[in-house]
């Protein structure tokens, strides 16, 4: 029976209009609507950082004597929104607090990101949207430039789809980061930034999309459009070839639902690239549990178990992009987990692509389901390493909160360096262990595995022993679960904002940096 669609338009697949150019001159003379620029707590008054020093002496050296009478103490993120009545070419100056000024000079690069970021969330809050905003903040070198660019994008997102009535329509920025000069690679660190951003915006839009339109197929349709703007090969199974294929994970979990699951394969080569990585996302458009339904206050944020796959996603067209010496294989594991009469039960048994049986005993734990099949056709591409990502378990907010994501590794050394990339592009990440002594509660009366363990406790390593029973011998992984950083319910933040944030699509394209050629 079809289904029906809201009348929202094509499916969104690229958000925010945002432009940006690098320049060396003086931030006072500089013609935009509005000057970010930075300052740390200080004694008696807050201290104008690094690239505010010229605004500074066009208020005769004021401006932080103005901060202060403000009640701007200079602590990281603070903002303050004042006229410049005149004394330099820009109306507005935002000024942003940096923390205190460190020992050494250099500001940390997240500081300066996450400073951008809430410098143009407090801009793009205005009716006529951020405008043009020139950002003085200290970028003296390629990686604060870099820093500044990305954080400046993401804090200028935002997601207007559904939105109506005046002033509804997606506003653009115009952003010219303002370097001191001799900043050596900073048009570079810029343009990386500018991919990057692009990236995350694309996973937050995707995220923040209504399920009833980005049903599997929708994404699956999304991901075929992505990969023909970006040049990435492109493959997709549907029920009829996944149920012939024996994907019983993805099969199983979407009998119960009208709009019928899907398995998209990208692909980005290289002709000079030596290795291959394997990304594999979860990508649940909507999970109700199924017919272990989730109480009402867990569900209604369940539009973003797709987080996953929107991450893969946007990580191929990042990678591609940036022209990478690597082969990076991706696969999105695309279904929907829904309750109805066609439903798979509890004590269902499900075979998984390659033999091994699942007994089922929560369909609540649907998403290792998908991404077991995934994984183990993701090793037939004879990867070097194999990551994948999901919003897994409600455990990880438990154990880690909702802006710490954990890692999980076969190898020690692959889980340090999932943990190394994470660190690196300003996302938390925390490595945990796949405790040996777990995997007996996983044993199964009837199957080869159950999909739950009989006990509650350490339910995100038990779900990450599972899907490590899909790794074949002497195969590197490393499994990330996003579950709480994927989806930001409380006030936005940095550049974060509430709704999708695009938590680990930084991750992994640096990981597929670090194995470029």
């Amino acid at each position: 029976m079809p289904r029906h669609r809201p009348e929202h338009g094509a499916t969104s697949i690229v958000g925010v209009s945002t432009t940006l150019s690098v320049h060396t001159e003086s931030p006072s003379s500089l013609d935009a609507d509005a000057l970010v620029v930075g300052y740390h707590s200080g004694g008696d008054a807050p201290e104008p950082a690094s690239g505010a020093h010229d605004v500074d002496a066009a208020f005769s050296g004021g401006l932080a004597q103005t901060l202060s009478l403000l009640g701007a103490s200079g602590a990281a993120e603070e903002v303050h929104t004042l006229p410049s009545l005149g004394a330099v070419a820009a109306p507005v100056i935002v000024a942003v607090g940096l923390g205190e000024r460190p020992a050494g000079g250099a500001v940390d690069a997240d500081v300066l990101a996450r400073a951008a970021g809430a410098a143009l969330r407090a801009l793009a809050g205005r009716p006529e949207g951020a405008g043009r905003v020139a950002l003085a903040l200290p970028a003296g070198t390629a990686e604060e430039a870099g820093a500044v660019a990305l954080g400046a994008r993401l804090g200028a997102y935002s997601f207007d789809r559904y939105r109506t009535g005046p002033g509804a329509a997606k506003k653009s920025a115009d952003l010219t980061l303002l370097l001191a000069s001799g900043a050596a690679g900073a048009d570079a660190a810029a343009d990386r930034a500018a991919v990057l951003a692009e990236a995350v915006e694309l996973t937050r839009d995707l995220v923040n999309t209504a399920p009833s339109d980005l049903v599997p197929e929708d994404l699956a349709s999304a991901a075929q459009e992505i990969a023909a703007q970006a040049g990435l090969d492109f493959e997709v199974l549907d029920e009829q070839a996944l149920a012939e294929g024996g994907y019983g994970g993805l099969t199983g979990v979407g009998q119960g639902s009208a709009n019928p699951p899907r398995l998209v394969r990208l692909s980005h080569t290289h002709p000079e690239a030596t290795r291959t990585v394997a990304f594999i996302g979860k990508g649940i458009t909507f999970d109700s549990g199924g017919l272990s339904l989730k109480p009402a206050g867990s569900m209604d944020w369940m539009k973003s178990d797709m987080a996953g796959a929107a991450s893969v996603l946007a990580a191929l067209r990042a990678v591609s992009a940036l022209g990478l010496k690597v082969n990076v294989v991706g696969y999105l594991a695309v279904a929907e987990n829904m309750p109805s009469g066609t439903a798979q039960r509890p004590s269902d048994v499900l075979s998984i692509y390659g033999g091994k049986t699942v007994e089922v005993l929560n369909t609540d734990a649907e998403g290792r389901l998908v991404m077991a099949d995934a994984l183990v056709r993701a090793q037939e591409d004879g990867p070097d390493l194999v990551v994948d990502i999901a919003t897994l378990t409600g455990a990880q907010l438990v154990a880690l909160g909702t802006r710490v994501f954990a890692v999980m590794a076969n190898d020690d050394d692959v889980r340090e360096q999932v943990v190394a990339a994470a660190g690196a592009e300003g996302e938390a990440a925390w490595p945990m262990p796949l405790p040996a002594e777990l995997r007996g509660g996983l044993d199964s009366a009837v199957a080869d595995i159950a999909n739950v363990a009989g006990e509650r406790w350490g339910g995100m390593l038990s779900a990450g022993v599972f899907l490590k029973e899909f790794i074949g011998e002497g195969v590197k992984w490393a499994h990330l679960d996003i579950a709480g950083p994927s989806f930001n319910q409380g006030g936005p933040y940095g550049y974060t904002p509430k709704g999708g944030t695009g938590a680990g699509t930084r991750t992994l394209v640096r990981i597929a940096e670090s194995y470029a050629e």
